[in-house]
């Protein structure tokens, strides 16, 4: 039986907030998804009895990897509908995330198959992230957050800890795109707010920002 709209919506906020040992508190999980406690545990012991999850009172939760599929597969359907948005129909990066949250709860295979192949399968969507491929395999990716960086670093910008709307319309904004080299020339002290130089020019980045932006050397 397919997952329920709200069943896959819950699966991809797992997917988001498991740590490296694929655990996850219920507190964590309705702050997320801003849904009452009471609920998010009546659909935890639903994902229990599905083996998605291992529900103990009290304790984390701990997703299964069958529950850990499950979800990477909701993910799949998102992240490609993404690349497709920005691909083949010209949409911005900035303004993909709405529709596709909406076309992610599609059930058809055939549909997110065919999708993969007029994309020519790729590995990324248009914020740097994994797509899994059919099976909820992803590949692992070694970035740092800019943040990270010293001054002097040179580094790629690759991905997104946050693809949010505004977040993305910043960067366009500053013309901060995917695979642009970034160099650090400066860290505030006081702040941590950095100056960088991409394309010939100089931007600064607050903080927050640069903890958002994920890096390769």
């Amino acid at each position: 039986m397919k997952a329920t709209l709200t069943e896959e919506n819950y699966l991809k906020a797992l997917f988001h907030l498991v740590d490296d040992n694929t655990k996850v508190t219920i507190n964590e999980l309705s702050k997320f998804l801003n849904v009452k406690m009471p609920s998010t545990n009546n659909m935890m012991k639903k994902f229990a009895d599905k083996n998605w999850v291992i529900y103990e009172t009290y304790k984390p939760l701990t997703v299964t990897s069958s529950g850990m599929r499950e979800a990477a597969l909701v993910v799949r359907k998102h992240r490609l509908t993404e690349m497709f948005l920005v691909q083949k129909m010209n949409f911005g990066w900035e303004n993909v995330h709405e529709i596709a949250e909406q076309l992610e709860h599609v059930h058809s295979q055939v549909f997110f198959d065919k999708m993969d192949e007029i994309l020519n399968y790729p590995k990324y969507d248009p914020h740097g992230e994994p797509i899994p491929d059919k099976q909820g395999n992803i590949i692992a990716q070694d970035l740092m957050q800019l943040s990270g960086c010293n001054v002097g670093d040179k580094v790629i910008f690759t991905s997104l800890t946050l693809s949010d709307d505004g977040f993305l319309t910043y960067l366009t904004d500053k013309n901060l795109l995917l695979n642009t080299e970034i160099v650090v020339l400066k860290i505030e002290n006081f702040d941590k707010s950095m100056t960088i130089e991409i394309n010939n020019s100089k931007e600064i980045l607050s903080r927050q920002a640069t903890e958002k932006i994920l890096v390769k050397k």
